[in-house]
């Protein structure tokens, strides 16, 4: 089985790649497609659950908690690495994949004119297939910034996460 088949079951047994670090109610991970560097996700914990209201409010109140704070180590992470670095998007969408979580788009001065004030999802299908954009070693520099991110914002806060 690909990992990808399970990407929630793939993260908790260590299989998962793109896990940046495990937080209270869900696995950092960087996203599978980087046409706009330091896109990620936190995936939670439980596989049952198909939207945030099936989370117990105290486990949906963690699981906002935790996206802002990985929004946050995106956010820092690719101001540092980007000059031209704008703002971070959180989206809790479900349509697609039926587990919770939550997508961290940065977005960027240079994106296309006609798509930098919309949302991520009106870029043309054809950047979440193409190989350009595909996970790999380029991003393995922002990929460990984020994650330090996660460590220095964790610390900070005296929360407890296990960063890969």
């Amino acid at each position: 089985m690909d990992w990808r088949d399970d990407r929630i079951g793939s993260a908790s047994r260590g299989e998962n790649p793109t896990v940046l670090a495990e937080l209270r109610s869900g696995y950092a991970v960087i996203g599978d497609v980087q046409f706009l560097p330091g896109y990620c996700v936190l995936l939670g914990k439980n596989p049952t659950a198909t939207a945030l209201a099936d989370l117990p409010r105290t486990e949906r109140v963690q699981f906002l908690a935790d996206a802002d704070l990985l929004a946050t180590a995106v956010e820092r992470a690719c101001r540092d690495a980007d000059p031209a670095f704008r703002r971070v998007n959180i989206e809790i969408l479900g349509n697609a994949d039926a587990f919770v979580h939550a997508h961290i788009w940065p977005r960027y001065e240079w994106e296309p004119p006609e798509l930098r004030w919309r949302p991520v999802w009106l870029y043309d299908l054809a950047n979440w297939h193409d190989p350009a954009s595909q996970l790999g070693a380029a991003q393995d520099a922002l990929r460990a910034a984020i994650t330090d991110e996660l460590r220095s914002l964790a610390q900070r806060d005296a929360i407890q996460i296990t960063a890969s």
